[in-house]
Formats: structure tokens, sequence, C-alpha cells
């Protein structure tokens, strides 16, 4: 829903086509997140986020990270098998092994997880990850620039980053009490991050393989931020079962990779013509 409604929000030329000689490189869109408000599936997808969210609070302040993490990962493996009876779309063996191998290795991850490790961190801690924040921001906006090759992937890994950074802020809230949430430099690394990584995953989608910014996003919102709750916050499993858990994220955020592509947008423009391009790229073509 957000790839669909970031691509009708957009005003850079679809994929495919070639930028008049002389045009500079369209970099990140700030008004792209105002105009998709305007799309009825972004601000319906914002409830799901949202309800999500809540439910990954909760989560952070049970398990580890690194669990936590690869099971919101995991969530392609849900939208691959509500998409074969919502959209019609179609499975084949190695997708169906991968739902397997997700709801495998989330089973292993489950029952390897201890409990969390510290939830106090230190003030110097969570003003490191406003930095980051800001830091992600920087590096973002330079890879806007990038050409289209390139820039889908990188903004992906930024926006995961982002959604990692926020991970980590929500897991190291003092509490949920609202002077708390208002003293806590932690809380606003959080909208920071939120805000960061929405404004680049919609800008990977606008223009992009939605299944290269997907798997994007999917490794660098699990790997860092399950590091840092190893070495930072004293994640740990079950006594006799890290290798379980290695196992369990392994492969549950290599399944999810797999796929990517059912985050991927059906839009007219992304149907193909007769010899295989897509009805944008054809226009292009007609245009130039």
């Amino acid at each position: 829903m957000q790839a669909v409604a970031a691509r009708t929000a957009s005003h850079r030329p679809p994929a495919g086509t070639t930028p008049a000689e002389g045009t500079p490189t369209p970099g990140v869109d700030p008004g792209l997140l105002v105009r998709m408000f305007g799309q009825w599936r972004f601000v319906a997808s914002l409830g799901l986020d949202t309800i999500g969210f809540l439910a990954q609070l909760v989560a952070l302040h049970r398990l580890p990270l690194f669990a936590v993490q690869a099971m919101i990962a995991a969530n392609l493996a849900v939208t691959a098998v509500v998409a074969t009876w919502l959209i019609g779309a179609v499975l084949h063996w190695r997708e169906w092994v991968a739902v397997g191998g997700v709801v495998t290795g989330v089973g292993l991850l489950g029952s390897s997880a201890g409990p969390e490790g510290a939830s106090q961190a230190s003030v110097v801690f969570k003003l490191s990850l406003i930095a980051a924040v800001a830091g992600l921001a920087l590096i973002g906006v330079a890879a806007g620039r990038l050409p289209d090759p390139l820039r889908t992937p990188v903004l992906g890994v930024v926006a995961g980053t982002g959604y990692g950074v926020l991970g980590v802020a929500a897991r190291v809230l003092n509490s949920f009490a609202p002077l708390s949430l208002i003293r806590d430099p932690a809380t606003y690394a959080l909208i920071a991050a939120g805000i960061v990584s929405f404004l680049f995953y919609a800008s990977a989608l606008e223009a992009g393989s939605v299944t290269v910014a997907t798997a994007a996003v999917v490794l660098a919102e699990t790997l860092p931020p399950s590091a840092v709750g190893v070495v930072f916050l004293g994640d740990r499993t079950r006594p006799g079962m890290t290798g379980v858990a290695i196992a369990g994220f392994v492969l549950a955020v290599l399944c999810a990779v797999a796929l990517a592509r059912f985050g991927e947008a059906h839009h007219d423009d992304d149907r193909t013509g007769p010899n295989g391009e897509s009805l944008a790229q054809m226009a292009g073509k007609a245009g130039a």
C-alpha cells in the first residue's frame, strides 16, 4: 500500500525512462510524504503500522532485540500468504519453502531467546542514537542523488538502518509515562528515526524496484540492531541455545529476503507489453 501511494505521489519520471540531457538528478523530495497523506492507501497503512509498532514496543520489553527484529522481518511471509487470496498472487515452490523457512526460523528464535537484557541505557548512549539519525539523514540526502540502479538499494539500507535505530530507541525507553517520555532523549531519537526512515523508504519505493528496496530494508533493520542488543544491551539466549538462535535468525532473515517481491507495488505502469518491457518504459521511449 505504501509502495503504490509513493509511486502515485511521486514527481520523479517513471522507472526506465531517460531524463533529458543536462537535467540534474532529482534528489530526495521532502514533499513526497506530504503528498502521500492524500492517498487513502498510505493513511490506512499508517494505521496498520501503528498497531504493529505498539505490539513491537511490548515485544521489545520482553524479548531480545535480535528476536524481535527478525520477527518483524518475517512479516513478508504473512504478506506472501495473504497475497495468494487477496490479489491472486501465485507462490512457486521455492517461495512456499521460504515461507516455511521463515516460520521455522521464528520458531527457533522464540524457543531459544532468553529474557531481554538491560532496558536502561546511559544518556550518552541515547544521545548517540540521535547523532546516528542525523548521520543517516545526511547519508540519505546524498544517496538520493545517486543514479537509479544504485539509488534504490542505498536508500533502502539507510531507511532500514533508521528503522533499526527506532527499534533500539524503543527498547531503551525508561517508561511510557508522559513526563518520562518528554524527558527521555530516546523518545526524540525514536521520532526522528521514524520520520527519516519513512522518507527515505518512500523515496526508495517511488521509482526503483520495490523488491530491491524491501530486501535492503530487511537486512539493515535486523543485523545492526541485533548486534547492538548483544554487545551493548546484554541480550542473551537461553543457556546452551546460542547455536539454535543463530540458525533461526539466519534462516528467518534470508527467507524473508527471498520473499521481498511481495512488497512490490501493482501499478498499471508496472504491466509489461508484448516485448517484455514495462508500459512505463514503452511510454518513455515513445515520448523520446
